[in-house]
C-alpha cells in the first residue's frame, strides 16, 4: 500500500449520529501507519496512530472477547480492551457497556482523551469482522 493509495478503514463503529474509525494510510514492512477519526455533533477529530500485523490480529482477538462477553451474561461486569496496546501512539479503549464506548486516547502526545458513547446495533459485530477479514486480506496480514 503506497501513501498515494486510499486509506483503508480497518475498523468502522458508527450508530449513525457518531463514529470512530481507524483507517491505514500506508505501510512500511509490518508497521502501519494510520489515523483514528471521531465523528460526532460535538467534535470532530483526528490523530495519528501507528501498529504492526500483531496489532491487526489482536483486534480480530478483541471484538471474540466483547462478543464472550456479550452471552457470558454476569451483568455486574464491563468488559473494557485497548488496541492497540497502550504505548507510544494514540490508542482506543473499546468499553462494552450500554451503551457502548470507545475512548480515543493520545496519552503519549497531547494526554488528551475523547469519550464517543455509541449505540452499536445487534449486527455490529458481524460487520466488524467482515471488515477485520477483508482488510487483512487486502493488507496481506
Amino acid at each position: 500500500m503506497a501513501e498515494s493509495a486510499e486509506p483503508v478503514e480497518l475498523i468502522r463503529l458508527d450508530d449513525g449520529v457518531q463514529s470512530v474509525s481507524v483507517r491505514v494510510l500506508s505501510h512500511e514492512q509490518d508497521y502501519y501507519d494510520a489515523e483514528i477519526v471521531i465523528e460526532s455533533g460535538f467534535v470532530n477529530a483526528t490523530v495519528r496512530t501507528g501498529f504492526d500485523a500483531d496489532a491487526i490480529r489482536a483486534w480480530g482477538s478483541l471484538l471474540e472477547a466483547v462478543e464472550e462477553d456479550d452471552h457470558d451474561g454476569d451483568d455486574d461486569s464491563v468488559f473494557a480492551g485497548d488496541w492497540p496496546q497502550e504505548g507510544r501512539t494514540a490508542y482506543l479503549t473499546f468499553v462494552a457497556d450500554d451503551p457502548y464506548v470507545v475512548e480515543v486516547r493520545d496519552a503519549p502526545s497531547t494526554q488528551i482523551c475523547v469519550r464517543v458513547p455509541l449505540d452499536l446495533k445487534g449486527d455490529w459485530i458481524t460487520g466488524a469482522r467482515e471488515r477485520h477479514a477483508a482488510v487483512r486480506q487486502v493488507l496481506g496480514v
